[in-house]
Formats: C-alpha cells, sequence, structure tokens
C-alpha cells in the first residue's frame, strides 16, 4: 500500500511539473487518446514495478558471480578509493553500460522487439519516458549494473542498494525531463549532459536515427561516432514497426515467435 501511496505521489507532483511546462514550452499537438492515455499511466506503473522484481534475482547473481571472475585485488583497490571518486566512477561506469545496452537494443533485432515499445509513441511527453518493455527496461539496466559489480562498486548482498539505486533514481528523474515535450536548448550545458533536444532526435522517426542513446553523458556518444545534434528539432517521432493497440498486446506480442522487424 505504501509503494502504491509513493508512486500515485510522484504521479501527481511530476504532473504537476511538467504538464504546464508542456502547456507554455512545448509543440502542440492533438490531445492523445483516452487509451493512450490509460496505457501511459498503465507503463507508469509497470516500469515503476515490475523491474525490482526482475532486477532482484539476477542482480544477487550477478553480486555471486563477480567474487569469482574479478582478482580481489582490482575489487580492493577500487573499494579504497575515497567515496566521491568511487560514486563518481559507478556513475560513468554505469552509464557506459546503459549506453551499450541501449545501443544493442536497437542494432540486436531480438532486443528492438521489446524497444520498439517505448519508439512507438508520436508526440513526446514526459510519461514516454515510461512506455517501455519489462524485459526492455531489465536488459538495459542490467548492462549498466554489471560492470558495477564486476569492479566491486555495488554491494553484492543487497541488490538495490548503494550505487545502482541512485544511479536508478537519478537516471528515472532525468528521464522524464528528457522526454518531455519540451522545445528548451541548453547552451552551453548540451554538452555536458543529456537535454530534451537530444534525447528527441533520439526518438527521430527517419532522419539521422540510431543516434544519441546515452542517458546523461553525451560525450559517450560523441567518444562512439553516435552524437547528432543540430539547432533544429526532429521533423517526427516514431517507428515504422508496427505495435498492438492493446496493452496486452504490446507486452505479449514481442514474447511471441519471431516476426521481421527492422530498428528504426
Amino acid at each position: 500500500m505504501d509503494t502504491v501511496l509513493r508512486l500515485f505521489l510522484w504521479l501527481v507532483l511530476l504532473s504537476l511539473l511538467f504538464v504546464p511546462l508542456e502547456r507554455w514550452f512545448g509543440a502542440a499537438h492533438a490531445p492523445r487518446s483516452r487509451r493512450e492515455q490509460l496505457q501511459n499511466l498503465a507503463y507508469y506503473v509497470i516500469s515503476s514495478l515490475v523491474p525490482i522484481v526482475l532486477l532482484s534475482a539476477p542482480a544477487a547473481l550477478l553480486a555471486v558471480a563477480a567474487r569469482h571472475v574479478v582478482p580481489d585485488a582490482l575489487v580492493l583497490a577500487v573499494q579504497s578509493l575515497p567515496l566521491a571518486v568511487r560514486l563518481l566512477l559507478a556513475f560513468v561506469v554505469g552509464e557506459t553500460g546503459f549506453y551499450w545496452g541501449h545501443r544493442l537494443s536497437h542494432e540486436l533485432p531480438w532486443l528492438w522487439r521489446f524497444h520498439a515499445l517505448h519508439h512507438s509513441t508520436e508526440h513526446m511527453h514526459f510519461l514516454a519516458n515510461t512506455r517501455t518493455h519489462p524485459v526492455d527496461m531489465v536488459v538495459t539496466r542490467l548492462f549498466g549494473l554489471v560492470p558495477l559489480y564486476l569492479l566491486g562498486l555495488a554491494s553484492p548482498n543487497v541488490a538495490g542498494s548503494g550505487a545502482p539505486a541512485l544511479l536508478l533514481v537519478l537516471g528515472t528523474l532525468w528521464g522524464f525531463f528528457i522526454h518531455a515535450n519540451l522545445r528548451w536548448r541548453l547552451g552551453p550545458l548540451e554538452w555536458l549532459v543529456v537535454t530534451p533536444a537530444f534525447h528527441h532526435w533520439h526518438h527521430s522517426r527517419n532522419d539521422h536515427i540510431n543516434r544519441n542513446y546515452a542517458s546523461t553523458l553525451p560525450f559517450l556518444d560523441r567518444l562512439f561516432g553516435t552524437h547528432y545534434l543540430p539547432r533544429h528539432w526532429p521533423a517526427e517521432y516514431g517507428t515504422d514497426t508496427p505495435q498492438a493497440p492493446t496493452l496486452s498486446g504490446q507486452l505479449l506480442d514481442p514474447l511471441l515467435p519471431a516476426k521481421k522487424t527492422a530498428a528504426s
């Protein structure tokens, strides 16, 4: 009951913040259908609850396995670093892992089957952040968590504590901002952190697709050759990969025998 109440309060706070901002500073769009609005609320709940359950077991197994494949000297050396250095290292390492998990979810067809749902929204808005298949969320988050466990930057006895929890919370909160319908350009700040303009290009339907994979650190895209941030905004959002109209279909279809799909 406490969890449901927290989710409700967070939704109220997010709505009070972003709904007026999107109305004042966003592109004008036709109202979303009632079905889509209800689906967005359902995905908000699903994305908040399901990954916690699905991540617990694999994260715990990773923590144990890491003890057998990574030299103790390396783990001890990392854990001996000052707290501020460890937090910064955890942030960069986790972001790098997420970058590659996200990029592979576009480049590998069997992962794109799950990730395409996130790109199905045709008008950017803050709740698009949570319109994600649970399998997609678990896979990309594990890419961020695995290197943290391997380097001893995450606690091996509590899968959801410490650096991983902090990264997930910060990443989720920032995710609402960069998905929001906000036509803001932030000048030099765009070189340091991911902004709405940066991430909106990631959701482009046709032009310069498969770019801007980072969730917070755009230098990763510059480093790996996937950065794209012109002065104008995408003409269209969405994907040509068909999506079922119902919530149950969207969740179950990617689990059925493979259909031929193409990332966009």
